[in-house]
């Protein structure tokens, strides 16, 4: 299989409050190098009414707004992309400075259809690296991705499998077991950077058993809405 592009990077935001809205445009900058090459740059808008929708114009080759949802934003990204490898970026995460030329290269190389970057997370908790390192162990191991770890995937492998599965939750995750029957996923060693204000916010250690008390009782067969419900209860740190 041979990919030389051009690769559409799809970045997706809800409704962001300012230090979201100020993350976005951050990570935008720093994909003007890789669109200066020929990357495709979309955002996808789930619900913000604020200015970021007309901030992000200046730095993306589209700008759409969908119904709010991380999997429907995904899709409706993913249907105005012309790229042949599509690549979805959360609003807080920042690539590689050469991470366009790394995806296409190695895809073609290790003639997989998919994959994704190993992660490192920003924040003051010093068990923020260890969660990093850890995503990036289980990750190998299970041949599952997070969308915080920056999935690439061959526009007819996104098409073979339908695209994301329109849920309330876990729609990275079952994306990848259907991905999983296209190739075995190619992990970049090169990281993304994401931001831990959603961990530090929570509290480190309960969203780390939180997430994991979601995917074991996803895996038991408890529907994503119930789950979703589930994660927007969880309390914040009050610390």
């Amino acid at each position: 299989m041979k990919v030389d592009g051009p690769l559409a990077v799809l970045d997706r935001w809800g409704r962001a409050a300012l230090p979201g809205a100020v993350l976005l445009f951050f990570v935008l900058l720093t994909l003007a190098p890789l669109r200066a090459r020929g990357t495709e740059v979309i955002v996808v808008n789930g619900g913000s009414s604020d200015d970021t929708a007309a901030l992000a114009r200046r730095s993306a080759d589209f700008v759409i707004t969908s119904a709010r949802g991380r999997a429907v934003q995904m899709n409706a990204g993913a249907a105005l992309a012309r790229g042949d490898v599509l690549l979805f970026l959360h609003a807080d995460t920042r690539l590689p400075d050469n991470a366009d030329r790394l995806v296409l290269d190695r895809l073609t190389r290790s003639k997989r259809a998919w994959g994704r970057f190993d992660i490192a997370i920003e924040g003051k908790h010093p068990l923020l690296p260890i969660i990093g390192a850890a995503m990036n162990v289980r990750s190998r191991l299970t041949g599952i991705t997070t969308g915080d770890q920056a999935m690439f995937v061959t526009r007819e492998a996104f098409d073979a499998v339908n695209g994301f599965p329109e849920i309330s939750l876990m729609e990275d995750i079952t994306l990848s077991r259907r991905l999983k029957r296209v190739s075995r996923p190619l992990c970049l060693p090169a990281r993304v950077t994401t931001s831990g204000r959603r961990w530090e916010e929570r509290g480190v250690l309960r969203t780390v058993l939180l997430m994991w008390r979601l995917r074991l009782a996803y895996f038991f067969g408890t529907k994503p809405d119930v789950l979703a419900r589930r994660y927007s209860d969880a309390p914040t740190d009050p610390a």
